[in-house]
């Protein structure tokens, strides 16, 4: 014991073993690293799961969780889904035989219809994306085990600090841990928890054949940012409901989008022809595709976070150029209302 106040960087790709017929605990990096059993433990706790995986992005804990199914398996998918989670399924594992229906996981009922025999998993965001509606984890989990289906639910919006989908009766949990867990745009991670040690060890072996992994030192940096994790939360939380209030008086704004808590929050502009503008006269926030981090972030979903979206598709969702998603960082509240009302004001007087 060293007394060390931070888990040490295990920068090494393998370890010596005690004997020919005496394995150690860690042999090869790719199938354990100390610093990532840190983490993963630290995860596992967070989420009260059985076991935990760190992986190299959320896409690469999503896309290892989608090769627990075979070719036939179908899924019943949120509709307004990140784009990479449309991309993949619909791009990728596609070509492999793996089916996906979309639907409004909002609604039950519209969950129940979309069913088939052949469903193996019901995969929903808590908080959509981009238009933040809330899903019953519990209500999901309920129809999951009517039809035997696996409940995979990314938490990604929330973070574990609001939201536990385990004890709401979910078998896998997701996060692309770039965002509120690591919280400092410094860090490309993905994170996947479950609840039961079986589906633990089906992960693992995943983990270790697929070989997706996260690296020591990009492990030691999301251990790092955990650590703030309900501080920023607490914070940007009750930043984002202040401005909540304050977007649904702006005549600019047509409508706003929030599910209540957590610190993301979407607006439309009252003209498509305002998104340049307002996006370019903002000063505080940055201009880009990542959220949950300490600086606040402006994306445009059409040209960002759902660009890989076919354009139909994104019509059909209305995910157009007056969509606004604003992931609320830890600036001073009054400082980014005045930045925004800058922005707003002038993009409202150009585009009239």
């Amino acid at each position: 014991m060293t007394g060390a106040a931070a888990v040490p960087i295990y920068q090494v790709s393998m370890f010596d073993q005690p004997g020919l017929d005496q394995p150690g605990e860690f042999d090869y990096a790719r199938s354990g690293n100390p610093t990532r059993k840190s983490l993963e433990g630290v995860l596992a706790k967070l989420d009260e799961g059985a076991g935990a995986f760190a992986f190299g992005s959320g896409m690469a804990a999503l896309s290892t969780v989608l090769m627990l199914f075979s070719a036939g398996d179908h899924l019943v998918v949120t509709d307004d889904c990140y784009g990479g989670t449309y991309r993949v399924l619909t791009k990728v594992f596609s070509r492999f035989g793996l089916k996906a229906t979309f639907v409004d996981t909002s609604d039950p009922d519209a969950v129940k219809a979309a069913f088939r025999p052949n469903t193996k998993g019901l995969l929903v965001e808590t908080v959509s994306n981009p238009f933040l509606r809330r899903t019953d984890v519990t209500a999901m989990s309920i129809l999951a085990r009517t039809y035997g289906a696996l409940l995979i639910v990314d938490n990604t919006f929330l973070s574990p600090y609001l939201s536990r989908p385990l004890t709401e009766g979910a078998d896998i949990v997701i996060h692309s841990a770039t965002k509120y867990l690591g919280g400092h745009s410094d860090v490309v991670a993905g994170a996947v928890v479950v609840r039961t040690p079986e589906l633990a060890k089906e992960v693992y072996f995943l983990q270790n054949a697929v070989g997706a992994v996260l690296g020591p030192q990009d492990c030691f940096l999301l251990q790092r940012g955990i650590k703030t994790l309900q501080v920023r939360m607490e914070r940007q939380v009750r930043t984002a409901g202040a401005l909540v209030r304050w977007l649904g008086t702006r005549p600019e704004i047509r409508e706003v989008f929030y599910p209540g808590t957590g610190a993301v929050v979407s607006f439309r502009l009252a003209h498509d022809a305002m998104a340049a503008t307002f996006v370019e006269s903002l000063r505080l926030p940055l201009l880009g595709v990542s959220l949950g981090a300490v600086e606040s972030i402006i994306t445009v979903p059409a040209r960002h976070s759902h660009a890989s979206v076919p354009a139909a598709e994104r019509e059909r969702r209305g995910i157009t150029d007056s969509l606004i998603r604003f992931s609320v960082g830890l600036e001073d509240v009054e400082d980014l209302q005045a930045d925004l009302a800058n922005a707003l004001g002038r993009s409202f007087r150009e585009a009239a």
